[in-house]
This record gives C-alpha cells, sequence and structure tokens, in this order.
C-alpha cells in the first residue's frame, strides 16, 4: 500500500496511530490480497504525493473511486490516459467550456490541475471493483475528515468545491474565514442539469485566488493526442 511522505505526513501522523487506522489498514491490505480494489494499491495516496499541503489552493471533494477497469488513479475525477472520460467528468469539462471558454480534451487525465495545487480528493480511497460505495464505512471517512480539518486549520486561503449532498455535508467543517466554500450539485448526468450547470466555480475559483495574491488555475486539460 502506498505511503504519504511530503508535508502532509506530520499533520497526519497522529491518525496513522489510532486504532481505527490500524483496523482500516489491515481491512484494505485483505481486500488487496482477496479481490481486485481500485485504485492500485501504489495510487492510494496520489491526491498528497501530486499536491503537498503548502500548495493546496482549491479542494475538490469527492466520494469513491471509479470502479471500472483502469479508471482510477488516486484523484477524484480523473482517469488514466487512453481510458473513456467518465460522464461526470464530461459535464465538469462542458461547464468549464461555458464558464471559462476551455476547449474540450480527449482525455480524462487531471494531473494538471493537481500539480497547480488543485486537491483532488475522495472522502473513501479505495473501491471494489464493479461494487460502488463496496469500501464506504471501513474508516476512510474518518482518514478524509482528518484531512479536511487540516486544510480548515491553515491561515491562509482555499478554495473548496463541494459538489453533490456528501460532500456538502463536510461544510460545518470548514469555517475558516479565510477561505471560501462553494457548493453546487453533483456534476452526473442525474443532477447536473439541477443546478451544476451554470455554477460558474471555476471562474469564481480563479477571481477568489487573484483577489487574494495567488496565480489562477489554468483549467484547460490539453489533448493527448496529436492533431493528423
Amino acid at each position: 500500500m502506498g505511503a504519504i511522505s511530503n508535508d502532509w505526513l506530520a499533520p497526519l501522523s497522529a491518525e496513522f496511530r489510532k486504532p481505527y487506522y490500524k483496523k482500516l489498514y489491515e481491512t484494505v491490505k485483505h481486500e488487496y490480497e482477496t479481490r481486485v480494489i481500485y485504485p492500485d494499491a501504489d495510487d492510494i495516496f496520489n491526491a498528497f504525493a501530486f499536491t503537498p499541503l503548502s500548495r493546496v489552493k482549491v479542494v475538490i471533494l469527492g466520494q469513491d473511486p471509479y470502479h471500472g477497469r483502469g479508471q482510477a488513479h488516486g484523484l477524484c475525477f480523473s482517469v488514466k490516459p487512453g481510458v473513456e472520460t467518465p460522464p461526470s467528468l464530461v459535464n465538469i469539462y462542458q461547464e468549464l467550456h461555458d464558464d471559462l471558454g476551455c476547449y474540450i480534451p480527449d482525455n480524462g487525465y487531471l494531473v494538471k490541475w493537481a500539480r497547480q495545487g488543485v486537491l483532488m480528493l475522495n472522502t473513501v480511497l479505495t473501491v471494489r471493483a464493479h461494487q460502488a460505495n463496496s469500501h464506504r464505512g471501513i474508516g476512510w471517512e474518518q482518514f478524509t475528515d482528518a484531512v479536511i480539518r487540516t486544510l480548515n486549520d491553515q491561515d491562509r486561503p482555499i478554495v473548496y468545491l463541494l459538489w453533490g449532498r456528501p460532500a456538502q455535508t463536510k461544510k460545518a467543517m470548514l469555517y475558516n474565514p479565510k477561505q471560501l466554500v462553494l457548493t453546487a450539485a453533483h456534476p452526473s448526468p442525474l443532477s447536473a442539469s439541477r443546478g451544476f450547470f451554470g455554477c460558474r466555480h471555476f471562474s469564481q475559483t480563479n477571481e477568489f485566488l487573484e483577489k487574494n495574491g495567488l496565480a489562477p488555475i489554468d483549467w484547460q486539460i490539453e489533448n493527448i493526442k496529436k492533431e493528423q
């Protein structure tokens, strides 16, 4: 199983010593040994590896990883290159197009966002193949709540994008007056038309960052395939 090794380690190290985390670790280890689990074990903590705590400017909160083969790689909403863009991400790209004029790319690989300071955090970090929410309630929520508390404690501007009811349950934990919380419907095809489309979260995020002297996020994901 992957490990956290950068500046996230100090604020989260107390969690690793708690009884719930020991139980979580044993459960997840057994699951990987006996079932098909996503993402790859080495990718579980990729959100933290790509976006050190000191560089976090934006937080996008997801639920649990994609459960199809080859999709999940540790960043919420993102898929590996060469994998079809999932429906929720198609809708995110549509809102980016309408909000900021970004073209819709040929891939769903969002590492570019993570490297700019967008923490792409699922509240549950593992899942059984083809069984959505199958690792809900085994302890990940307690761990990611500690992550959210750590972010709230940062004495600097951070924007949180909370899409859908499960993400919005975390709003009560976010009360730092230097930070901004934006909420909207989930980008899933089931709910995007009920308030995700037209939310303009991406332009609002950049306006807030610039107002606070921070560089805006370049939200444009580039095409991977070269034009013929």
